[in-house]
């Protein structure tokens, strides 16, 4: 299994590579910063899991979303929120070629799969604790 990432561990990555990755990559040929489907010409071997936001100890974690204002889920400027959905459900894959992080998972529905992805940017990352 995957080594788990808290947000201090996650923003202290994301700063990493965002000082590591200033030139163009073919990763990014595709506007990545909010949630997009996974576009079919990402290149996924030049991709390399480092880590999972799902905490071990935590089977089913919620589906709660952290949405402050008026975000949506799909915003390029939407939090990046660790302890809540989708990022709770979520791999963090870097760019074995620039460095550049990325969160990805598995959106499932009734009749479909689709394989998400969004670039994590560190001034995005909140360490908001879940209610209750």
């Amino acid at each position: 299994m995957a080594r788990y990432l808290n947000a201090a561990t996650l923003l202290e990555l994301a700063r990493d590579a965002q000082t590591r990755a200033t030139a163009p990559c073919s990763c990014t040929k595709t506007p990545l910063d909010g949630w997009q489907s996974q576009p079919l010409s990402l290149d996924e071997t030049q991709f390399e899991e480092i880590g999972t936001l799902l905490p071990e100890d935590d089977p089913e974690p919620t589906f709660s979303e952290y949405l402050p204002g008026k975000t949506s889920y799909w915003a390029a400027d939407a939090p990046i929120a660790p302890r809540y959905f989708p990022y709770n459900r979520c791999a963090v894959w870097q760019c074995s070629l620039c460095g550049r992080l990325y969160l990805r998972y598995v959106e499932g529905g009734g009749y479909f799969v689709d394989r998400r992805i969004r670039a994590v940017k560190a001034e995005l990352i909140e360490d908001v604790p879940l209610p209750g």
